[in-house]
């Protein structure tokens, strides 16, 4: 029997919106989402921005990097993306932006950083909106969880698995070295592809108190397995067919 349902965590662009977007936050937090995950990058100035990648492409054909942009200069760009067959705009959003929303809202925000420069003024804003028990850090491999845990230890975080130990070293010993790594860098817990999870995994990280984080699932067959399997949480992009699992699983206990 299902004792609790995993955290919901919507993917960034779920439900069909653009990645890194406003819209994306608030469709997250509209259909029910316990959590909101969005990428995190930071301009030439140091101001952290929603986004993937550093490389963009403007609708005039023009290409820049994040990293090497003030954000007065990138908050006039056009950006051309792909989505679904298509090409569609956006602007680049500034995580501060989508802050207040999550305080508003009471839920949960994961910032995945793609770069380590990302930390410091991740901390500075989440400090500014008091949202320390509604924010916590993904994309952070050993080194990176290492260097959040020296110079801001009150962020929480998950560490991110590095999938070459898997490939590289026996399960097991893959299994060891991700908790050991984890625990070293006082994780709350690990975030991991689904494709690597197996119950070996989830058996030792219980035994060291580290919850499972999986992405990222959008069929519901593969849901069901991993809401069984006793993870912690599931990111999907089809967050409305989680939550719906969700509420025939919970109509099956009444």
């Amino acid at each position: 029997m299902i004792e609790r349902f995993p955290l919901i965590t919507a993917h960034s662009g779920c439900m069909n919106t653009l990645d890194n977007t406003l819209l994306s936050v608030e469709t997250g937090i509209r259909i029910g989402a316990d959590v909101v995950e969005e990428d995190v990058r930071v301009t030439l100035d140091g101001i952290p921005v929603l986004a993937h990648d550093d490389a963009l492409r403007t609708v005039d054909g023009r290409e820049c990097l994040i990293s090497h942009t003030t954000y007065a200069e990138i908050s006039e760009l056009l950006i051309e993306v792909r989505h679904e067959e298509r090409r569609e705009t956006m602007q680049i959003c500034r995580l501060e932006d989508m802050l207040p929303l999550i305080l508003a809202s009471g839920k949960t925000a994961n910032l995945d950083l793609k770069v380590d420069d990302a930390i410091e003024p991740v901390a500075a804003l989440v400090k500014k909106y008091d949202l320390l028990d509604h924010v916590f850090l993904s994309g952070c491999e050993s080194e990176r969880a290492m260097m959040a845990q020296r110079t801001h230890p009150e962020l929480r975080k998950l560490l991110n698995v590095d999938s070459s130990l898997f490939l590289s070293m026996a399960y097991g010993d893959a299994v060891v070295q991700t908790c050991g790594d984890a625990l070293a860098a006082c994780c709350f817990g690990i975030n991991i592809n689904y494709r690597l999870v197996r119950p070996e995994l989830l058996a030792y990280a219980a035994d060291k108190g580290l919850p499972i984080y999986v992405w990222t699932l959008n069929d519901e067959e593969l849901m069901r397995q991993f809401v069984d399997m006793g993870v912690a949480s599931i990111t999907a992009r089809n967050v409305q067919t989680l939550i719906h699992l969700k509420e025939k699983l919970r109509g099956n206990l009444l």
